[in-house]
C-alpha cells in the first residue's frame, strides 16, 4: 500500500513537473499583430461578458485594455472593460502563439471564438485529489489554479487558498443550481486567432 502512493505522489510530481515546463516553455516567439479578417462590430469586453453564453462558439472582434499578460510565455493576456471588474482571459490560438509584452497597457482588438469553461462537482473533486496528493509530498497547499489575475477575473479573492476557493465554487454552485437548475459555474474566455494593438 505504501508502494501504491509512492508512486502516485511521484506521478503527480512529475506531472506538474511536465506542467510547470510546458508553461514556461516560450519557445514560440511572441506574434506580430495578425491581420483580421472578420468583419462586423467590435464588442467591448462588458458586451461581451453580458451575453457570453450566447456567443460561446462564435467568431467575434473584441476590444479592451490589456491589464496583464502571462509571464509563462505571453500566450495569456486579460482584458479589461469599464472596470476591473469586467475582465476577460484571451489566449493566443496554436497558430498565433504567444503575444508580445506590448499589448499590456495597450488597447488590443481581438478576433477569436469564445470559450465556455465549466467548472462542476467533478472538477472541485479531481482538484482536492491534485491538492492531497501534493500535500503528501510535501507540496505547499497554496498551489493554485491560474494566477492572480485570472483569480480576479473569475470574481474571486487572491489571497484565498485553493481548499478556501473549492468551498466557494460549492456555495456558488449550489447557488446557481436553486436559481437556475444548472450544477455547473461557467466562465468564459476567447481564443485568439488575430490581435492588433491600437
Amino acid at each position: 500500500m505504501k508502494t501504491l502512493k509512492q508512486i502516485a505522489v511521484w506521478s503527480f510530481a512529475a506531472f506538474m513537473l511536465l506542467a510547470a515546463a510546458s508553461c514556461k516553455n516560450s519557445s514560440q516567439p511572441a506574434s506580430e499583430p495578425v491581420s483580421m479578417t472578420a468583419s462586423g462590430d467590435t464588442l467591448t469586453i462588458d458586451e461581451v461578458l453580458s451575453r457570453a453564453d450566447s456567443l460561446v462558439g462564435q467568431a467575434v472582434i473584441l476590444e479592451g485594455v490589456c491589464t496583464h499578460i502571462c509571464e509563462h510565455g505571453g500566450q495569456k493576456i486579460f482584458l479589461m472593460g469599464s472596470d476591473d471588474t469586467q475582465m476577460l482571459r484571451v489566449e493566443a490560438s496554436k497558430q498565433l502563439g504567444s503575444f508580445p509584452k506590448e499589448t499590456v497597457n495597450s488597447i488590443v482588438a481581438v478576433e477569436g471564438v469564445i470559450v465556455e469553461d465549466r467548472i462542476d462537482e467533478a472538477y472541485l473533486r479531481q482538484w482536492e485529489q491534485q491538492l492531497e496528493a501534493a500535500a503528501q509530498s510535501s507540496a505547499q497547499e497554496h498551489a493554485t489554479q491560474g494566477c492572480s489575475v485570472e483569480q480576479q477575473a473569475r470574481g474571486e479573492s487572491a489571497t484565498a487558498t485553493a481548499r478556501t476557493r473549492i468551498e466557494n465554487y460549492r456555495q456558488k454552485i449550489a447557488q446557481r443550481k436553486q436559481q437556475q437548475g444548472k450544477d455547473y459555474l461557467s466562465f468564459y474566455h476567447a481564443e485568439a486567432s488575430a490581435y492588433r494593438i491600437k
